[in-house]
């Protein structure tokens, strides 16, 4: 995929998401007036939620893809994960203004009225939050978005939010127990608190440098030594920028190559991980096989007790 679409993809996602979102809170709006009920409360502040985080998400987003400048020589990309962690915040602040709600409510309970309209709202929630869902996913999938991502993740949880709310309000009209309903407010107020968890962890772990997968560093090494005349690699090092990926290793090669002869190897090398990992940077550093100089797989290992890089 051209980087061009893949920006392009990243900001219809950021829209979509926006657009549902102000939707879904005007009908919400209106189901809890008529209603009353502390489970669609509890939807229309996720929503209310929803709607912040995906401008936040908007704006992270559109810096993400600003290119490098002078100041920032490589690029923007953590403004998406900075966009994923205000998500997080977002997300835990309904979850605990949520449960001091249905805590209040399960103290004095009140009835739930006109269940029909809250429960043709839901529906209408649960439609186009699946649709949303639906082209996120596929947004995630060719761009690895990281505050797209994030954005998708909540949006899944509101799928079973919102049925979770249509049966609250079915139990509470069949049954005549108000109880029902701010039960299920505090069992969504702890899956929203789930969810900003593993929100705010894949954040920080963009934040804090974190390296790429085990399974996506051995593909990195696999691809490297698969490539003829390469002699070994050390020293890898891998990060995710947000919007795409940095990749840096020490390539061993054979110390009788001329310098033009290790240059078409190493771009070779450089043009295969870039194949594998559209969208990232790769930076190669030639070494002599067999030198014995001081690497940062040893001092991992010194240092740790864990296993190094490849090589």
């Amino acid at each position: 995929m051209s980087e061009q679409r893949s920006h392009r993809l990243r900001r219809y996602a950021t829209y979509a998401s926006v657009s549902v979102s102000l939707t879904l809170i005007l009908a919400k709006l209106v189901a809890y007036l008529t209603t009353d009920s502390v489970s669609i409360l509890s939807s229309l502040i996720d929503s209310s939620t929803d709607m912040m985080a995906s401008v936040v998400t908007l704006l992270g987003v559109r810096t993400a893809l600003r290119p490098p400048d002078e100041a920032h020589r490589f690029g923007h990309g953590k403004a998406e994960a900075l966009a994923a962690l205000a998500q997080a915040a977002f997300i835990g602040g309904s979850a605990l203004f949520l449960t001091i709600e249905a805590v209040r409510r399960v103290i004095t309970p009140q009835p739930v009225g006109e269940g029909a309209v809250g429960i043709a709202v839901m529906l209408l929630s649960i439609l186009l939050t699946a649709g949303l869902i639906t082209f996120q996913r596929h947004v995630v999938t060719a761009t690895g978005s990281v505050a797209v991502g994030a954005d998708r993740l909540h949006y899944s949880g509101d799928l079973l939010m919102n049925a979770a709310v249509i049966l609250a309000i079915l139990l509470t009209g069949w049954t005549g127990i108000s109880a029902f309903d701010p039960l299920f407010g505090l069992g969504i107020a702890a899956f929203l608190l789930y969810g900003a968890r593993k929100v705010a962890r894949e954040a920080l772990n963009v934040l804090m440098d974190r390296e790429l997968p085990a399974e996506e560093r051995e593909r990195i090494a696999a691809l490297v030594m698969a490539q003829p005349d390469v002699a070994g690699m050390h020293d890898l090092r891998t990060r995710s920028s947000g919007v795409g990926a940095f990749i840096e290793l020490h390539l061993e090669l054979d110390p009788t190559l001329s310098v033009a002869r290790a240059h078409d190897i190493t771009d070779r090398v450089e043009e295969r991980l870039k194949e594998a990992f559209p969208g990232a940077e790769v930076l190669i550093h030639q070494e002599p096989a067999g030198l014995q100089d001081d690497r940062l797989d040893h001092r991992i290992a010194d240092g740790h007790g864990v296993e190094g890089g490849a090589g």
